[in-house]
């Protein structure tokens, strides 16, 4: 078998469904398997999977595990060459992991592979591509020096934009594919990780072997990213916790980095004391593209507004509603009609437009987006009435 695909969730059943949707579509050239491991998630995630998707192979473990030991746990039965630790809260394209292995085929001394992550809106994540976290390097990033200057960019490895193809040091959990062996030959996740440092310190750890990693521009993910990323205080005392994991195991206890972890809050603390909380604005006009009528017209039901339909996702069609006055459009992408390729690629062309975005899954009765890297995300129910 060339490739298994490793999804950890907990309590994220939605995100899940329209995951593993996408991940179904991707593997149908290749020799592949999934496997959801779940960590004893209060929602009805397992029901769905063993409902929905009876063929991929199910893990519920009877605690929570944990990121690192549930991820360890799905590796264990990966029969794959490759394996992809992927998270729920993703979609790939079609073609995502025929060209993600074309390129890892190509590579001598593979470690670890990564690609373009986008959030909910189409805007590229920085954290797709990183540099090992010294404790100068870890400073700039919590007091956001790094968007500053290329000076302080080494955080997000600044040396490669984000349309550069080229080895980088540290790599995101959301979306990892490497060498099963190689996996295994560094002990997999530490599960004595702190949150936050768990891909950074298997990154390192492949590092250390010689190996290289690896940032793939050529294919895009969405990363719902959720409530995890929230940046609140919460936030800011696990990321230290993580830095001071990472540097406890691999480097001395350093002076410099409780020096620098503590300038780094105090910058933070300024920076969310100036943030405004900004609400939701109002949608203007709701857009479905599809060539459904019958589902607009539930969509309407639900809405209670008027729901104009497109049968295709033309680029003068979509220039011409960004071009109208409304101050906001909500795109609702019908997977039953698009393709998840031609749905990324739309946001990512749309991503600075005054559109958001929601997808609705196949055969599914919800569609479900997020407006930015920090929302929580949104879930709606077709069959509410």
């Amino acid at each position: 078998m060339q490739l298994s695909v490793i999804i950890l969730n907990y309590n994220v059943r939605y995100f899940l469904e329209l995951c593993v949707l996408s991940v179904q579509n991707a593997i149908q050239k290749i020799d592949a398997e999934i496997i959801v491991v779940d960590n004893n998630s209060p929602d009805d995630s397992c029901d769905m999977m063993k409902a929905r998707f009876p063929n991929v192979k199910l893990i519920e473990n009877e605690e929570n595990s944990g990121f690192p030991k549930g991820n360890n746990i799905g590796v264990a039965e990966a029969k794959g060459e490759y394996i992809c630790i992927l998270n729920p809260d993703t979609v790939v394209a079609e073609d995502t992991f025929e060209k993600v292995l074309a390129f890892a085929e190509k590579q001598k001394n593979l470690g670890i592979i990564g690609c373009k992550l986008i959030d909910g809106a189409g805007n590229f994540l920085p954290e797709s591509k990183r540099g090992i976290p010294t404790p100068f390097t870890a400073f700039t990033k919590v007091a956001g020096l790094y968007k500053l200057s290329n000076v302080f960019g080494k955080y997000y490895a600044s040396h490669l934009n984000q349309n550069q193809t080229g080895k980088v040091e540290i790599l995101v959990g959301a979306f990892m594919v490497m060498k099963k062996e190689t996996y295994l030959e560094v002990g997999g996740f530490d599960e004595n990780c702190f949150m936050y440092s768990d891909d950074i310190d298997l990154s390192y750890m492949v590092l250390k072997t010689g190996k290289s990693n690896y940032y793939f521009h050529e294919t895009t993910v969405i990363h719902y990213k959720g409530e995890s990323t929230i940046r609140d205080e919460k936030y800011m005392q696990r990321f230290r916790q993580a830095m001071d994991f990472f540097y406890k195991k691999h480097f001395r206890t350093s002076f410099v980095f409780d020096a620098f972890m503590k300038a780094g809050a105090f910058f933070f603390s300024i920076v969310k004391k100036k943030q405004a909380v900004l609400s939701r604005p109002e949608i203007d006009r709701y857009v479905l593209i599809s060539n459904n009528k019958n589902l607009r017209l539930k969509v309407e039901k639900l809405l209670g507004k008027k729901v104009q339909l497109l049968d295709a996702a033309t680029e003068n069609e979509l220039n011409s509603l960004q071009a109208e006055n409304e101050n906001r459009i909500e795109i609702i992408f019908d997977t039953n009609h698009l393709t998840f390729k031609s749905i990324i690629s739309q946001m990512r062309k749309y991503s600075k437009s005054r559109f958001i975005f929601r997808i609705l899954p196949h055969e599914s009765e919800f569609f479900i987006g997020s407006d930015n890297s920090n929302d929580r995300g949104e879930i709606i129910h077709l069959d509410k009435n």
